[in-house]
């Protein structure tokens, strides 16, 4: 397939459709964590709702994103990535509009869905129509663009929940959406590989939704039912045996969905295992930072948004310039240094305490967020590349797919297993903090079990006011605590995030074509 200049006139329309799209998404997920704190109040959400609303999304888009990019691949990128767009829309208008928690779960299923057709598009189209000596650059473009024009999600979802108008963080995506979809039919071309084999692998796509879907759904239980309950335990157990099954069909398929040889080229295995690191420790870090500020320190949601403006400056300014680097020297020294220092950013985040608020906010959570914000600064671009550029353009929608779902399902491991471990913690610092107080056994039970509901957790019904400050004091010693330790393990995540790319990653590389050989490139 013929590729184009990135400052062609075709090559303008593809950048311009796929960041405006990606931003729709970004906007969605940055903005979401922000207004967390109102959708629990006004929705009457408990910690584990939260969960739920963060995940829900995530479950659907890591149980179908690689069907996403196969079919983008055999069937037309920019037709399946536009009915990817439009479902998102569809159910970003349904999200605006639910009335209740479980609601807004089920709408973010229909979001999920969409996404699954729409992200893996995003860069397979990038992928298959720029030429390969600028595609480096063409992805830091996307990666700064894409966090330019998604800068102010945090801030815009500050505002509008402050505001009471948080609902319009969902239905922002619709003027969006229809803009992308309006431009990809007069402006863009369709991509699609020619000579693939026009069969599709459902027995495959059937696995792999049911596997990943199983264990997306376990790793979610886990905080509400424990580990030894068969919706977490018999879930995971049940979606690994549904991987393996994959992976034997695939082994025999003649058309696989995910050519298994993929993950013979060290390249492509050593960046998807740091892509799972790295945003395990991203993901958790960046909830527990939001969650700390508005319901611990008293930031409002717009200042909590804003302190996240360093982080983006450096996405801005650096992701481009990283990814053309990338291109002439190699990613190797990138994605060494920028997850150890985004690792460094979490660690130095991990030793913050009680605050004074927002006024504290240059002497306690500045520096962590600059340091950590410098980090993916220099990973994002390069990281991207180094995953496209080891497959031929005829793979780019799988390659894509499957690293999207690698960051997807580490996003939803975190949260669920490190949630968990969050309450955990939690309820043992509550149980060490009212332990020398004079509350009976069953007022302690009643005041440990707030711990669910993490740093909005509020003061029982019964206490006498000066039992209600002590118990409120416990409270943010013990969310603190909590937030401590799970910060340092997010820091661990992103230094073994730098390891994998030590480890995994050269100058010189094979790159995976369809019929499985491999051929050397920079």
């Amino acid at each position: 397939m013929a590729t184009v200049a990135l400052r062609s006139s075709q090559g303008k329309w593809v950048m311009v459709c796929t960041i405006m799209a990606s931003a729709m998404a970004f906007i969605d997920a940055t903005a979401l964590n922000v207004i967390l704190p109102s959708l629990q109040k006004n929705l009457k959400a408990s910690g584990p709702d939260l969960f739920w609303i963060l995940n829900a999304y995530l479950l659907m888009l890591a149980s179908l994103i690689l069907i996403g990019g196969t079919l983008g691949d055999k069937l037309g990128r920019k037709k399946v990535f536009m009915i990817g767009i439009f479902i998102f829309i569809l159910g970003s208008v349904a999200c605006g509009f639910s009335s209740g928690a479980t609601m807004l779960i089920i709408f973010r299923l229909i979001q999920g869905i969409g996404g699954a057709l729409m992200i893996p598009g995003s860069l397979s189209l990038i992928s298959s129509s720029i030429n390969e000596k600028e595609r480096g650059k063409a992805i830091g473009t996307w990666s700064a663009a894409t966090t330019l024009v998604t800068m102010g999600g945090p801030a815009l979802g500050g505002a509008l929940a402050d505001a009471g108008l948080w609902r319009y963080i969902f239905f922002i995506n619709v003027p969006i959406g229809l803009i992308v979809l309006f431009f990809l039919t007069s402006k863009v071309s369709e991509s699609k590989e020619e000579t693939a084999h026009t069969g599709l692998d459902f027995y495959g796509a059937i696995t792999i939704a049911a596997g990943l879907a199983m264990l997306t759904f376990g790793f979610l239980r886990l905080p509400a039912v424990g580990f030894i309950h068969l919706q977490s335990f018999g879930s995971i157990a049940g979606g690994i045996v549904f991987l393996f099954a994959f992976i034997g069909i695939e082994r025999k398929s003649s058309h696989p969905m995910m050519p298994l040889s993929l993950f013979s080229n060290l390249i492509f295995s050593g960046t998807n295992l740091l892509t799972f690191f790295l945003y395990a420790g991203l993901g958790t870090g960046m909830l527990f930072i939001s969650l700390n500020m508005v319901q611990v320190q008293g930031y409002t949601q717009l200042e909590s948004g804003l302190t996240f403006l360093p982080f983006t400056f450096f996405m801005v300014i650096n992701a481009r310039y990283a990814g053309s680097l990338a291109d002439k020297y190699g990613p190797r020294i990138f994605l060494i240094s920028g997850p150890f220092l985004a690792g460094t950013g979490l660690l130095l985040l991990s030793f913050i305490g009680q605050t004074s608020g927002a006024s504290d906010y240059w002497t306690s959570f500045f520096p962590g967020i600059l340091v950590f914000g410098f980090g993916m600064s220099l990973t994002v671009a390069p990281l991207t590349a180094a995953v496209m550029g080891s497959v031929s353009d005829n793979l780019s929608g799988t390659a894509s797919g499957v690293n999207n779902a690698v960051s997807r399902i580490a996003g939803v491991f975190a949260n669920a297993v490190l949630g968990s471990v969050a309450v955990l913690l939690f309820s043992a610092a509550l149980q060490k903090e009212i332990k020398t107080d004079t509350f009976d056994l069953q007022q302690k039970q009643t005041i440990i079990a707030q711990a669910a509901n993490l740093g909005n957790a509020s003061v029982p019904e019964g206490f006498t006011l000066t039992e209600g400050q002590k118990i409120k004091k416990a409270y943010q010693a013990g969310f603190i605590n909590s937030y401590n330790v799970i910060m340092k393990i997010s820091a661990v995540l992103g230094y073994t995030a730098s390891l994998m790319a030590l480890i995994f990653i050269r100058k010189k590389a094979t790159k995976i074509t369809p019929d499985n050989k491999q051929s050397l490139s920079a």
